[in-house]
């Protein structure tokens, strides 16, 4: 497969440490992965579905005690601690390799090494990365073959470099206290040892193109970010391209796979996902930041998704997906999920594999974090510029939060250093569902508090350097909050594909085209420029979701200032000379 050298030596040290019995690599072709999924039906591994209803798509149960990532046991692995800052778990790096090299070894004993090559972005393009992963389940395998790029032509790709990224995966006991998801930024390798979940063993998803790849863009001058790419086609056939940044339960996937409402469809609007979890941003030869998204496929979370909520999301899983943890209907041999619809299938299997009744039961058939692995290719959105080496345009970033009253509909910042101080405080209310109290505010920097893989002052300050470098160039930002609510708690805003309405907003302020509001916190919508035409919205209300409280963004202030103060020196000193300006305004 390969003369690489350094390849070559990493594999034999690996193999020397785990004992397999066989080793097998994947070369990417539709044969062997076929192979291995019979091989996995065999063993038990995976269940085929119905062919016919489902064809290519198969479920997946994982062990009780593993079944989401787990940020308590993912470490940043350095020499020293100031390197990965006060948001991430910290591991001096030979005490970490000692730790898990002692827990892998002879873990594969009995058992096959399987070696995936794997490409992060398009295969050629000057954006994309390589990694290796070694596993030892098949389950990994066939995900990392929907997710990346895989087999030979990496190793094409790759040729006599060393600029590559090392991965190992060990299943070993599945055992949660020696469970461990370490990086190691400065030696370019991930490890993971005693988990089979998705998230932390599709070593090329968060592990790769966000803990690690952020660390290599600060070094190498581009951005690895939390983001989906969106591309809004109008009626003259011009494309504009978004990037956009949400917490969990923000709307991010929707928005990635948004489909216009009827007055912009008979327009002749068109909206292309290009990702919907993770952007690759650098500078192109034109001096605009261009971003490409690494993955090839999607790993969805499948309660919730429907043919309301997002019904491309759904009709991308209708083929050549895995499904993980959601329940079994033994009717027909398909699978289903909280909120799929209200039929839900009285003779099933739970996501454990128990006899269960959903017309019956008060017990969730489907894991709350249960997955769907599916190809990007599936989705009817999915962009033609979605290969494209040198990947998209980008003419707007947009940050978003989930908050009840403080922040409005949509924002635009007064300029590149005022929008990563907005970036920067990201904010989303808590829910009764997620913790059991209400309304408290938790910061999310950029969507990137769990993947940043190094301080975070120093990675505000990346973002700082990276507007000076793109300078008038830079695209405009802005942020939302689809989440406003009325006394009742009701939402004033509709959310969904009418979410386009403030996305032309955006587009329009990009272009020039119309003005706003200047406020104490950037520039506001004129209500008349939001398109109301067979919205179901009163102008009072939208007003009101426009409106900013000062005496909410003075408590707001107090709240960044004191969540500012856990990056110490670090923090950029432009974002404390936004933070005085802010608080002046509201003054």
């Amino acid at each position: 497969m390969t003369n690489n050298k350094s390849v070559i030596k990493w594999i034999e040290e690996i193999q020397n440490l785990v004992q397999p019995k066989d080793i097998v690599w994947i070369d990417g072709s539709e044969k062997q992965l076929e192979s291995l999924r019979k091989q996995a039906c065999e063993s038990g591994e995976l269940i085929k579905l119905n062919q016919e209803k489902l064809p290519g798509c198969y479920l997946h149960r994982t062990k009780q005690n593993d079944v989401a990532r787990v940020e308590d046991r993912t470490f940043i692995c350095t020499k020293n601690k100031e390197t990965v800052g006060p948001t991430n778990n910290w591991w001096e790096s030979q005490e970490a390799y000692k730790k898990l090299y002692s827990i892998a070894k002879n873990s594969y004993k009995g058992k096959t090494m399987y070696i995936i090559p794997y490409c992060m972005g398009p295969i050629n393009s000057n954006f994309s990365k390589i990694g290796i992963e070694i596993t030892d389940s098949i389950y990994v395998v066939l995900n990392m073959a929907i997710m990346t790029r895989i087999g030979q032509r990496v190793l094409d790709m790759l040729g006599n470099s060393d600029d590559w990224v090392r991965g190992l995966h060990a299943s070993c006991d599945i055992n949660e206290k020696e469970r461990y998801i370490c990086h190691f930024p400065e030696d370019k390798t991930i490890i993971s040892v005693n988990s089979g979940y998705g998230g932390n063993v599709l070593l090329g998803k968060k592990c790769f193109a966000l803990r690690l790849a952020s660390f290599m863009g600060k070094n190498e001058g581009w951005m690895a970010e939390h983001m989906l790419i969106l591309g809004v086609q109008n009626p003259d056939g011009e494309t504009k391209y978004i990037c956009a940044a949400f917490p969990s339960a923000c709307g991010k996937t929707n928005l990635a796979m948004l489909i216009p409402p009827e007055i912009y469809k008979n327009k002749g609007y068109k909206v292309w996902c290009v990702g919907d979890d993770i952007a690759w941003i650098r500078k192109g030869k034109d001096g605009r930041l261009w971003a490409i998204n690494p993955e090839n496929g999607f790993f969805g979370v499948a309660p919730g998704t429907n043919e309301k909520s997002n019904p491309n999301a759904l009709k991308s899983t209708m083929s050549d997906t895995i499904f993980t943890n959601v329940v079994q209907n033994l009717e027909d041999n398909t699978v289903w999920w909280e909120k799929l619809d209200k039929n839900p299938p009285s003779n099933a299997l739970n996501w454990k594999g128990e006899p269960w009744d959903g017309k019956k039961s008060d017990e969730k058939g489907a894991h709350p974090n249960s997955r769907f692995t599916s190809p990007a290719k599936n989705c009817p959105s999915i962009s033609p510029e979605f290969e494209n080496p040198e990947g998209v345009p980008i003419s707007a970033i947009i940050f978003g939060g989930r908050r009840n009253h403080t922040t409005p509909l949509v924002y635009e910042a007064k300029d590149w250093e005022n929008g990563v101080f907005i970036g920067s405080i990201i904010a989303s209310e808590t829910t009764a569902a997620a913790t059991g109290k209400v309304g408290i505010v938790r910061r999310d920097p950029m969507a990137m508090l769990p993947f940043c893989g190094y301080d975070m002052g120093e990675y505000f300050q990346h973002w700082l350097n990276i507007g000076k470098e793109v300078g008038n160039k830079a695209p405009k930002i802005f942020n939302v909050n689809w989440f406003r609510t009325d006394e009742d708690g009701n939402f004033l805003w509709p959310g969904f594909g009418e979410n386009m309405r403030v996305i032309e907003w955006i587009l329009k302020r990009c272009e020039n085209k119309i003005n706003a509001k200047e406020t104490p916190i950037g520039y506001v919508p004129f209500a008349k420029d939001i398109n109301q035409e067979n919205l179901d919205i009163k102008e009072n209300d939208l007003e009101a979701i426009l409106d900013i409280d000062k005496e909410l963004w003075k408590k707001e202030c107090e709240n960044i200032k004191e969540f500012y103060k856990k990056f110490g020196d670090k923090l950029p000193k432009e974002l404390d000379k936004q933070l005085s300006e802010l608080s002046n305004n509201l003054s």
